[in-house]
């Protein structure tokens, strides 16, 4: 009696109160991180320097910046030109606007004098913005204050590495409203036409946005301690990740549940099973998408290192969302999810053993997905090697691909007040002014590198920190230091034995003969002095992350690799999947290739697109393989190696299709926020995943399996099966 009241209180909790249970505590998660969306500001950064290699020169000199300028700024240049020569009482304005801005802007620590152009028809003023404070705002500010203050006559901008900063705070302010609303809005729309069902998308969609709660509460209390840094880039991709993950895993289950729904005529029973049934290969999925973004811990960037992490985390959460919300969801609304597609309980005979089975089985679906595993068994050699022809002849298009990085004024799309300025500025003066490098050097080599710095072609001025001067530096010329005239003589500051040299370029910052002179005075000078500032953080970041191109992708592909060995069991079959996977990447990236350069006439691509790009595609695109090949293998075990492909195929053809088509439209979404970066990272991971999708796993994939045969499931027993 005793172990009947147990049983049945085991079966009511099982039955009734965990569902109930699970809802509510994910409730509870979405009800702390919902309310953290619009605050990501807070605990981020866009600051490139913070995410440089600690050994980096740029890195080395910006931590001891501070003990040279005498505060943690970031300077904004202001440009005002006309087009005759600017009167005396014209700048005499500009000047006192200037002496006003103190008082008038948050957060302007100092500004320096209006500083006249050799042609007189423009000035530029250098101004010190607090670093701690919000850039984009302040900038905003300044701009709004000079454009009441000066005269309409002058045309005016604010530019310099605060405009470019508050350039890239505008492109990613969006993230939190334009870019989750487009992506959600495109989920929905793909739900409602896959499903025709007023209930399941909402169920699908509530496990997407509950995800994302839990795993941006999880970051948001990562950064603000301290753990990991944050920047807008890493929250869009997160974003975008963990819906299109959640989405995908949410598909396979909703899929899996409904074709349990028609084996059992319970819902608990049915629940039971598709869990059973979806576990593993959702599970190897999302742990390889997650090993495959932890790869990139090996990164010496710091940007690349936290992203992984960061991304790891959002795919945990997707995961645990498919495997207790949405079970607990569906398992509440039963079969009444479905409506008006109810699935209704039929009564299937034992299966027929394998000796018994022929090709021309009925498949276990109707229409497209039946014909297409016909067609393939009809001619497989011919479908992959005519495939991998096309996919191969795509690919030579990666030899235009020009992933060396881009200049910081092309980073945003569209209309770009700094990038005016920048351009303004370098009508009239040095192509580097107000962007100088930053050269520390010790005390005892200040003319040794002073004349190193003259002597190059590359460098129009060069000039020394000095606190006591009343500009805050002094001009080195051929001749040594030299004061400005009728002013006493100032000595330069000298901290630990060092001085600070700024040498301003002749070209612009980031173009790319100022970094040419920026690379062969780090080797002419060798290690007696450490460059740093924007165009040589542009190039310790561009070299590092060639690097972690050429170490990370080699250690992704063996994870994986691993990983479906396990998976499987065997060793051809995940040799082929990763070789197909591959092939489908190079295929992209050749055509994503041709249209940056011919048709969106992209000036080039960040070193950092195809490792991101690869990293979201292989990790992502093998996990179609593994719904298809897990199904494969399950159908392989009871009708033999030929009928399993063509029942997994079948089976998973729907499902599979649906969640290629949520993932490229979730990552097309990135394409909302006007960052060169990720737009070019939207385009090749949607174009990718759909190529994946339609191509390679539904005709290239099963076309080898059922070539190669039971071979392919070598070195296992099924090897050894019939075909």
């Amino acid at each position: 009696m005793n172990s009947t009241i147990v049983t049945k209180r085991a079966s009511r909790w099982l039955r009734v109160i965990l569902p109930a249970v699970l809802i509510l505590a994910w409730l509870a998660a979405g009800s702390l991180g919902g309310p953290l969306f619009g605050r990501i500001s807070e605990v981020s950064s866009n600051d490139p320097t913070a995410y440089l290699p600690t050994s980096a020169q740029a890195t080395q000199v910006q931590k001891q910046l501070t003990d040279f300028l005498g505060s943690d700024s970031i300077p904004a240049i202001v440009v005002a030109a006309a087009d005759e020569p600017l009167t005396e009482a014209t700048i005499g304005a500009i000047q006192q606007t200037v002496a006003d801005l103190p008082t008038q802007v948050t957060d302007v620590l100092a500004t320096s004098p209006a500083i006249p152009s050799e042609d007189g028809k423009a000035v530029q003023i250098f101004v010190q913005l607090n670093a701690g404070g919000e850039i984009a705002d302040d900038v905003a500010a300044l701009d709004d204050y000079l454009a009441q203050s000066l005269p309409e006559s002058l045309t005016v901008y604010v530019t310099g590495p605060a405009g470019f900063t508050a350039d890239l705070a505008a492109g990613f302010s969006g993230i939190d409203g334009v870019l989750l609303l487009v992506a959600l809005a495109a989920v929905l729309v793909i739900l409602l036409v896959v499903y025709r069902s007023p209930l399941l998308p909402i169920a699908v969609l509530l496990t997407s946005v509950f995800a994302l709660c839990a795993a941006l509460g999880t970051v948001w209390l990562l950064a603000r301690e301290g753990v990991i840094l944050l920047s807008g880039q890493t929250q869009g991709i997160l974003f975008i990740l963990v819906i299109g993950a959640a989405t995908d895993y949410g598909l396979f289950y909703v899929a899996r549940f409904r074709e349990e729904l028609r084996r059992h005529a319970g819902k608990f029973e049915a629940t039971k099973a598709a869990i059973r049934g979806s576990f593993e290969p959702i599970l190897a999925s999302g742990g390889t998408v997650i090993a495959g973004l932890l790869c990139l811990l090996l990164s010496d960037l710091q940007s690349n290192r936290d992203l992984g992490p960061v991304t790891a985390i959002g795919i945990v959460f997707a995961m645990l969302a498919a495997f207790t919300l949405l079970p607990a969801l569906l398992y509440a609304f039963g079969r009444a999810a479905y409506w008006p597609r109810v699935p209704r309980y039929v009564e299937l005979e034992p299966a027929e053993p394998v000796e018994s089975t022929r090709r021309n089985q009925a498949m276990p679906t109707k229409g497209m997905w039946s014909a297409l595993p016909r067609v393939v068994s009809r001619k497989p050699r011919t479908l992959w090697i005519g495939t991998t022809v096309v996919l191969a002849i795509a690919c030579v298009g990666v030899l235009q691909l020009n992933a060396s990085g881009v200049a910081q004024s092309e980073l945003v799309l569209g209309q770009s007040d700094a990038r005016d300025g920048q351009d303004l500025l370098a009508e009239h003066f040095p192509g580097g002014s107000g962007n100088p490098a930053y050269i520390i050097a010790e005390e005892a080599q200040l003319d040794q590198v002073g004349t190193a710095l003259l002597g190059n072609p590359g460098v129009a001025a060069v000039s020394v920190s000095a606190k006591d001067a009343p500009s805050g530096t002094l001009q080195y010329t051929s001749g040594g230091l030299v004061s400005p005239d009728d002013q006493p003589a100032a000595q330069p500051t000298v901290v630990d034995g060092k001085v600070l040299i700024q040498a301003t370029l002749t070209d612009t910052f980031d173009s790319a003969n100022a970094e040419k002179t920026i690379r062969d005075l780090r080797e002419q000078l060798g290690e007696s002095a450490h460059i740093g500032g924007t165009t040589a953080t542009a190039i310790d970041s561009n070299d590092a992350s060639i690097r972690d191109r050429n170490l990370i992708i080699p250690v992704i592909l063996s994870v994986i690799f691993v990983i479906l060995s396990l998976l499987l069991r065997s060793l051809v079959a995940p040799l082929l999947l990763v070789a197909t996977t591959v092939l489908s990447f190079g295929a992209t990236l050749g055509i994503a290739a041709l249209l940056f350069n011919h048709v969106f006439d992209f000036p080039g691509a960040d070193p950092a697109v195809p490792l991101f790009s690869f990293v979201f595609l292989v990790a992502l695109g093998i996990d179609y393989n593994i719904f298809l090949m897990t199904r494969v293998r399950e159908e392989t075990l009871r009708h033999g190696t030929h009928l399993g492909i063509s029942r997994g195929l079948a089976i998973t053809g729907g499902v599979i299709t649906s969640a290629g088509l949520v993932l490229a439209a979730t990552f097309a979404a990135l394409a909302v926020i006007p960052i060169l970066f990720l737009v070019q990272i939207a385009f090749i991971v949607a174009f990718g995943v759909l190529l994946d999708t339609f191509l390679v796993r539904t005709v290239l994939v099963p076309a080898l399996g059922y070539d190669i045969g039971c071979k392919i499931w070598w070195p296992s027993r099924l090897a050894r099966g019939k075909e």
